[in-house]
């Protein structure tokens, strides 16, 4: 393996070699417009090199400085990574925050974390207006359209940056052992904490998920995840830096242009999570499907019973990977291990899975996916002003991923649920992911998340099965589609409820947040059909 570096470091290592290297388009940034026509923001390694010197020294301007903490909060724009390279320059600490969050769980993670500033979308300004007597934030500064007129919110990053460029390039003042980022926990079952990323542990992202994940030096990646989640960037971002691989990134997931970007873009790798693989077969067939150029998804959730159809509609192999913020990772590469398996734990990591007495499970049996190290050790990990936390969740030398797994008798891993998550009825775990396909199979359903709710008629630990739907048309039945459900699931499996909802609530990553739709269900009673 290559000497590691620093992210700014390997930039301005790239920024200085021969224009083929160094003034090549490395990331492509799309945003469609309403024709759908594209508008693209390229980023080189001197480009991104010169931008980051800039917002360094206009951030050096205003007082930010070593561990200053920096909250960015917008879609995938070129601003994004700009920032993230004048931030590491100086070494402030970026703080990424999902562009949708609004209310209280903003002001929530922008004081848990100590932001002292924020570079926002000029589409999030209104949210963290709302927040700013919440937070501790002494200034915010904007990207992309005219803010509205707030004296404390008018600010654009790119007017400090150019105001900023003149003079001798700042120094790097960051090692590999400081902190990076702290990036979030995904939040579905409660406030998110923040992960603090060290620049060694970012290199190294980039350079193994190369190698793991069979990327090729001839590649062009493609993601539609949000740069606020680690997949984004630890799966893509990072891979592309650090190996001189193209990135194509969506602005943000679009279900319904995604195979266009990717054959006009020339990506032959893509980055999947959970959601997205029901979201995009529920779409329908296109003469384009097949025809894209993709060779590769590097996905995780893939259900069992979608895989080998996904693959053959869309002509793609599949590697299953199960992956955690904090630490661990399984494979599952293209012929390697059975359909529907996460995978095996990759070279120099321990998996297991433990009982509730935190005794290891015989083979089959369902317990909490843990890990460590080859040498014993358990991963490090530390959330930001939260020790109690952090020991937590690795206690007894163990990182405990909070997902019930089972493991087979050749030593490959399935995944089942989120512990907080789990679905058993009438004594039988419920495959959730087996109920979303056969439901976003009906041509009236845009999108599906399954998930259970206490039953009062079922007794303790027994869940009620609820199936929130987003409907093409909003004046389709109801019943025809629990009939629907009734003829193609056995009959444990078929929801008691149907959620209709507008949009199904989700964090960066496109997970669904449970806790959103469960607070729904009983605040919109309307939209909450029973069988």
């Amino acid at each position: 393996m290559q000497q590691l570096k620093t992210l700014p470091e390997l930039i301005e290592s790239m920024a200085r070699l021969g224009p083929e290297v160094s003034q090549k388009a490395l990331l492509q940034f799309v945003q469609i417009r309403p024709d759908n026509s594209y508008v693209v923001q390229s980023r080189s390694y001197r480009q991104l090199w010169s931008e980051g010197q800039a917002i360094a020294k206009a951030l050096k301007g205003v007082g930010v400085g070593k561990g200053s903490r920096i909250a960015i909060m917008m879609e995938n724009h070129a601003e994004f990574i700009d920032l993230m390279v004048g931030a590491s320059i100086i070494g402030a600490v970026l703080v990424p925050i999902d562009p949708r969050t609004r209310g209280e769980k903003l002001a929530h993670f922008l004081t848990s974390t100590g932001c002292g500033a924020a570079v926002v979308g000029s589409y999030c300004v209104d949210a963290v207006r709302q927040v700013a007597d919440q937070s501790k934030l002494q200034w915010v500064w904007t990207t992309g359209a005219e803010a509205p007129d707030s004296a404390r919110m008018a600010v654009r990053m790119c007017d400090r940056a150019n105001a900023a460029r003149e003079g001798p390039d700042l120094p790097i003042e960051v090692t590999l052992d400081d902190d990076m980022e702290l990036m979030s926990t995904s939040g579905t079952t409660g406030h998110p904490k923040g992960i603090q990323c060290n620049y060694r542990r970012y290199a190294l992202k980039g350079l193994q998920n190369y190698a793991w994940f069979g990327i090729r030096p001839d590649d062009v990646l493609y993601t539609g995840l949000s740069l606020t989640h680690g997949n984004a960037q630890n799966m893509s971002l990072a891979v592309a830096l650090y190996n001189q691989v193209p990135l194509v990134l969506s602005q943000k997931f679009t279900k319904t242009r995604i195979w266009n970007i990717i054959k006009d873009f020339g990506c032959t790798v893509m980055t999947m999570l959970g959601g997205m693989y029901s979201a995009l077969i529920a779409e329908p067939p296109n003469a384009l499907d097949a025809r894209t150029g993709l060779r590769l998804i590097n996905g995780a959730g893939m259900p069992k019973a979608l895989w080998t159809s996904f693959a053959r509609r869309f002509n793609v192999e599949i590697l299953e990977f199960y992956s955690a913020s904090e630490g661990g990772m399984l494979l599952n590469r293209p012929g390697e291990g059975p359909i529907g398996s996460m995978g095996r734990p990759v070279e120099g990591i321990i998996a297991d899975v433990h009982n509730e007495n935190d005794l290891p499970c015989p083979d089959g049996e369902t317990g909490e996916l843990v890990f460590r190290h080859a040498d014993g050790s358990a991963p490090v990990v530390r959330y930001y002003n939260n020790p109690e936390a952090s020991a937590k969740k690795v206690r007894g030398g163990w990182l405990r991923s909070g997902d019930l797994a089972y493991r087979d008798s050749e030593g490959w891993y399935y995944y089942i649920s989120r512990k907080e998550q789990e679905i058993r009825r009438n004594g039988e775990f419920i495959s959730t992911g087996f109920i979303e396909i056969e439901i976003a199979a009906h041509p009236a359903v845009s999108d599906v998340f399954v998930y259970g709710i206490d039953s009062e008629a079922l007794g303790s630990g027994e869940k009620d099965i609820v199936a929130a739907v987003v409907l093409r048309d909003p004046r389709f039945d109801p019943r025809a589609l629990f009939e629907f459900c009734s003829q193609r699931m056995e009959r444990n499996a078929v929801p008691s409820y149907l959620q209709l909802v507008d949009q199904i609530p989700k964090t960066a990553s496109e997970k669904p947040i449970q806790r959103a739709l469960v607070t729904m269900f009983t605040t919109h009673p309307d939209g909450v059909h029973r069988i």
